[in-house]
């Protein structure tokens, strides 16, 4: 059987400036590699600082290579749709040498509409535009000359490739990733169907892990990350007490952006945007309800969207790593 790679994602949303946002982050990191977390996950947003704090995750993830020393470093996600393909190549290279070797480069392509605007496209042109600047990255991982015989990039990239994470909310875009050779990077929530509120999230993404098995080539080793909401606490009362704001400023946001809301309470709000939270024997609980994570290669723990304070997201990575960790480690 093989171990389970577990990891701590940020979306680096403490309270504070983005200067103490980054520091903070830094400091969660460096507490998960102590406990032996095996991977550190950021996210990249432009503009809207209360969905992410960081635009600029590989100039990040620099400054976490030279703070850390074995854990492995994640983008989850670029969003390639908005970036220069070579520069993306080029500063991913860099990186990994400084790392190295720990880079793990997850892409998508985006999701705020708004956040395309002054990139000078429309979200509508997403899809084909993030097609376009994958095939220039990976060529130029790959060392093919680029416009000119002279061209090809330095410094050389040739295993970044096999380190690809793609993330999807749909059957279609996990078949894509499965055929092409890349890691699936599934979310932590997604919306539902209209009508389908109450679906299960596991109901949503085994179709997914399907679609991706079957389409991978064959001698290809599976590359399943299943991101996951879980913030762990002493005791449940704490922890749910913590949860109330975090969750109802979601459910604010998903309504604003036109998503339907079922109930208002705090427990709807944890099933809806499904949440593990708890002391170690609920989360546990909660956790093992999931399907998808018996099969996923890895697991990444954030604790977006309750967001609670520093202290409490240090402690959470505690309980994780002595409790969470050791039995989906061999799950």
């Amino acid at each position: 059987m093989t171990r389970k790679r577990i990891g701590f994602f940020t979306r680096l949303l403490d309270e504070g400036s983005a200067q103490l946002r980054y520091r903070l982050a830094t400091e969660q990191i460096q507490h998960a590699e102590r406990l032996g977390f095996d991977s550190a996950w950021i996210a990249q947003h432009h503009f809207h600082e209360h969905e992410g704090g960081l635009p600029s995750p590989l100039v990040f993830l620099a400054h976490i290579a030279a703070h850390t020393r074995t854990i492995r470093l994640g983008t989850g996600i670029i969003t390639l749709a908005l970036e220069n393909a070579l520069r993306v190549a080029e500063d991913a290279a860099v990186l990994d040498l400084l790392s190295n070797g720990r880079l793990e480069v997850g892409f998508g392509s985006g999701g705020t509409a708004t956040s395309f605007l002054p990139f000078g496209l429309t979200i509508e042109q997403r899809a084909p535009f993030f097609a376009e600047q994958l095939h220039s990255v990976l060529s130029a991982w790959r060392g093919d000359t680029l416009a000119h015989p002279d061209n090809h990039l330095y410094p050389a990239a040739p295993t970044l490739s096999q380190r690809v994470w793609i993330a999807t909310f749909s059957v279609e875009g996990a078949a894509r990733a499965g055929q092409a050779g890349h890691g699936l990077m599934l979310s932590r929530t997604q919306p539902r169907p209209a009508g389908q509120a109450d679906l299960p999230l596991d109901a949503l993404q085994n179709p997914m892990i399907d679609a991706y098995l079957a389409a991978l080539p064959e001698g290809i080793a599976p590359r399943i990350l299943a991101s996951r909401t879980a913030f762990v606490a002493d005791s449940t009362h704490h922890a749910r007490r913590l949860a109330e704001p975090g969750l109802q400023r979601q459910a604010d946001q998903f309504q604003a952006s036109g998503h339907s809301i079922l109930g208002a309470s705090l427990d709807d709000h944890i099933r809806q945007f499904d949440a593990h939270l708890g002391d170690p024997d609920a989360v546990l609980a909660s956790l093992a309800q999931d399907s998808v994570l018996a099969r996923a290669t890895d697991i990444t723990f954030q604790v977006h969207s309750i967001d609670p304070p520093h202290a409490d997201i240090l402690r959470s990575i505690e309980l994780i790593a002595d409790h969470i960790a050791p039995p989906l480690r061999n799950a």
